[in-house]
């Protein structure tokens, strides 16, 4: 069985925590059985020792066959991870919805999407990742009681997904910490009403309006000045006919909507000022997860 989950780009600018879409930019986990557990990475973590032995994929794998009284895992698990980590493509929850997908069709539990969304909060406490990775398309969350509501939209096939992916790692803890402990009201309403105009772009296809409604005022800023040439990207991208360019989750990788036709060109134009910097040109995946 091959379970295949998506990359992310979460908050979106001003949808902090709720906001997201899904990416076509996966990672895949073959599970065979085997007549003694196994671990096999490419990839991402390739070459890491401590990810063999210390793998969420894995804890989450062990902990709900546990629960269910299956004791021994008698499968190899061979990863192929092209979602880079710490770079706010949201790597963690695309293993965190493979490995609940793959232990329920293992055990032969059936979970719906929901329900799946709700039990992967016990693992990352916000659905902005989450749920596009269960959904695919363009999603706007909120949890009420415990429980994720959330209502999805395909992106249309006419656009695209610029990334800027810098090769400098920032954990989500970390870039936490470089937020404002108060926050002024006015700030609050700016943002409230730019996440609903966003959502509302995205639902009505009016593309147009995206570079207005996509600002910011709680996050970005605080969270681009620990790499400060992020600021001179997004004013690159917005120069040059992206509909928007924003944080991708917290970092350290920017999100940039494009028209089709000028997908390649401000890529092209990306890659030669940016070039120390990886430039990828992505489809967005409206599917959700799969299992093949």
């Amino acid at each position: 069985m091959k379970i295949r989950v998506s990359a992310t780009s979460a908050n979106l600018g001003p949808g902090f925590d709720c906001l997201g879409l899904a990416l076509g930019l996966f990672n895949e986990v073959l599970i065979k059985p085997s007549k003694a557990f196994d671990i096999s990475i490419k990839g991402f973590g390739e070459k890491s020792a401590n990810l063999a032995k210390n793998n969420l994929f894995i804890q989450i794998f062990k902990e709900i066959c546990q629960k269910h009284g299956q004791e021994r895992l008698d499968f190899s698990f061979h990863f192929n991870n092209q979602i880079p980590f710490s770079r706010g493509l949201g790597s963690s929850s695309s293993i965190i919805i493979a490995a609940l997908v793959a232990v329920h069709e293992i055990l032969g539990l059936k979970i719906e999407k929901k329900e799946l969304l709700n039990l992967a909060l016990r693992y990352e406490n916000h659905p902005d990742n989450i749920a596009p990775a269960v959904y695919g398309g363009f999603v706007c969350s909120i949890l009420h009681k415990n429980e994720v509501y959330s209502i999805k939209k395909d992106i249309d096939t006419n656009l695209k997904a610029l990334l800027v992916i810098p090769s400098v790692k920032i954990s989500t803890e970390q870039s936490r910490l470089a937020l404002k402990k108060n926050i002024a009201f006015q700030d609050c309403v700016y943002n409230i009403s730019h996440s609903s105009l966003l959502t509302a772009c995205f639902l009505e296809k009016k593309y147009d309006l995206l570079k207005i409604a996509s600002k910011d005022r709680l996050h970005q800023f605080y969270r681009m000045k620990n790499l400060p040439e992020l600021f001179e990207v997004q004013k690159f991208a917005l120069e040059n006919n992206a509909l928007m360019s924003t944080l991708s989750g917290s970092g350290s990788s920017f999100f940039n909507l494009v028209y089709e036709e000028d997908g390649l060109n401000l890529r092209q134009k990306m890659q030669d000022k940016f070039k120390n910097f990886q430039i990828e040109l992505l489809e967005f995946n409206n599917k959700g997860f799969e299992i093949c």
